[in-house]
């Protein structure tokens, strides 16, 4: 009786543990270390770190690597653990102008746009819905 009592008490405290999940492309702080500006190109970056997360559209390229950690305990939300953002830019010459890592104090919340997208194609009014509904439901 003891013992089945201890063993239902571990498998009990054992579905209380918090599952922990990492996204994205954490970068060793050594590995940031080894990159050198001026003298690495786009293709060592790629070599050394992998693939970026994001690539910058705008104002030359800037190449970003981000990562996340966060703690979910049964059914709350997720906890966020930590967060790194490494931003690396780059010269016309492919060469690396800088390289940063971004503190997550200075994460700036997006507010997104409220409504929804237009899509291109028709677009049925109430009653058209119905009627083009009666055919289909007809049994052969």
């Amino acid at each position: 009786m003891v013992m089945c009592g201890l063993v239902a008490m571990t498998v009990l405290l054992s579905a209380c543990a918090p599952r922990i999940d990492t996204r994205g492309n954490s970068i060793h702080p050594n590995d940031l270390k080894a990159i050198k500006v001026g003298s690495f190109t786009r293709n060592n970056v790629l070599v050394s770190l992998g693939s970026p997360s994001s690539k910058s559209d705008f104002g030359g390229e800037t190449w970003y690597y981000i990562s996340e950690t966060t703690e979910t305990n049964a059914f709350l939300e997720p906890k966020l653990t930590s967060r790194q953002v490494v931003r690396i830019r780059f010269d016309k010459n492919g060469l690396v102008k800088s390289v940063k890592s971004i503190d997550p104090q200075q994460a700036q919340k997006v507010e997104l746009a409220p409504g929804a997208t237009p899509t291109a194609g028709t677009s049925l009014s109430f009653f058209e819905q119905i009627i083009s509904n009666l055919g289909r439901f007809n049994k052969k």
